[in-house]
């Protein structure tokens, strides 16, 4: 048997962040893929004997709140030419801020045939105590994991988000604290889908249905990979060298969440403001104040509005109340459900679908 292949992917985030030389300035992602990897000592994770074979690809070195859909579209490009290569797994580190969103979009968009899974540390490399290293070697576990790879090749597990050695589904993890080593948490009261002990994946529940969308597929660029530059070849003049694709302008869709006595007069600004689309992530099961239904109704007629729950768990109710401002008015004025998906990834949902034209999907 030959060694397993993983290939990491690194982004920046506080698993790469290092002091500054200024103390009082803090702490900045500074620190590449392979130095990231060094803490997780992969090369005493033995599988079928071996140690893993392991490349790496620095996509992106910011925090966590600079991650765009633009480096998404690239890591899934990565994890392609990864797979293309030979590997079996794909490791993604970066900032936990966003790594539930990351996790998500990837979990839709991962066409490879390969497990991505992300994770990233809580405490940087600097601190006693520090997450990072332990968290990368449970990552590296479970993509290199032959169950992750076939529930990555018919799409129900794209991709997952591991972290203080638990296994999350990415359509239900949130980050639920803003420091615990323990940050994330699996919504909808469905507990994580497994964890790592002793080196070994323990996965006893897995999604039985595929999460491909149809129509959801990340173009290929016609410009090859720049990020490792072939030297055996000559380089071309510079008037023979194909010019890049300008990254994709996503659409804009904005997330207004209704409080006690709200009049949700914003909602009227999002089209003139450049929105093409509008999560509202109402009280209780989606319900909005009776006062705001004209105006709510009134957006749903210019752009497509998707109704969530701010509770964070649960499905979005569809025929249980039938007073003004409840579900079933609402969705009869041409806002969509938006199932257990909570506001933040009900957004992301909204934009991939209006970016590749196809409806809100069903999840």
């Amino acid at each position: 048997m030959s060694a397993p292949r993983l290939h990491i992917i690194a982004l920046g985030g506080t698993i790469a962040s290092a002091p500054q030389t200024d103390a009082a300035s803090g702490v900045m992602p500074t620190i590449g893929a392979e130095q990231i990897a060094a803490a997780a000592q992969l090369d005493t994770l033995t599988l079928e004997d071996e140690p893993p074979l392991v490349t790496f690809e620095q996509l992106a070195q910011v925090g966590s709140g600079s991650i765009t859909l633009t480096h998404l579209f690239d890591a899934v490009r990565s994890i392609r030419r990864a797979a293309a290569d030979g590997a079996d797994g794909v490791v993604l580190t970066q900032g936990t801020d966003t790594l539930e969103d990351s996790a998500f979009v990837l979990a839709l968009l991962n066409d490879a045939g390969i497990p991505v899974v992300l994770t990233g540390a809580m405490r940087n490399p600097s601190l006693p105590g520090a997450d990072g290293g332990a968290n990368v070697r449970s990552a590296a576990r479970t993509a290199l994991d032959p169950r992750m790879k076939e529930l990555a090749a018919d799409r129900r597990l794209a991709a997952a988000l591991v972290f203080a050695d638990e296994v999350f589904d990415p359509l239900s993890v949130t980050k639920a604290h803003t420091t615990s080593v323990a940050a994330f948490q699996a919504g909808l009261g469905q507990g994580p889908l497994g964890w790592v002990s002793e080196d070994r994946l323990v996965l006893p529940h897995a999604p039985a249905a595929s999460r491909a969308v149809p129509g959801w597929s990340v173009p290929d660029l016609s410009v090859p990979d720049q990020s490792v530059p072939d030297h055996s070849a000559p380089e071309a003049p510079a008037s023979d060298q194909p010019t890049p694709e300008p990254a994709p302008a996503f659409p804009r869709v904005a997330v207004l969440e209704v409080g006690l006595d709200d009049d949700l007069s914003l909602v009227e600004e999002l089209a003139e403001a450049g929105y093409a689309g509008c999560v509202l992530a109402g009280v209780g099961g989606g319900h909005v104040p009776q006062s705001t239904v004209a105006r709510v109704a009134a957006v749903a007629a210019e752009v497509p509005v998707v109704l969530a729950s701010r509770t964070g768990a649960g499905a979005t109710l569809e025929r249980t109340y039938g007073y003004p401002g409840a579900e079933i008015d609402l969705l009869g004025r041409g806002l969509v459900p938006a199932g257990t998906l909570n506001a933040r990834k009900a957004r992301l949902a909204l934009i991939l679908a209006l970016h590749f034209g196809t409806d809100f999907p069903v999840l």
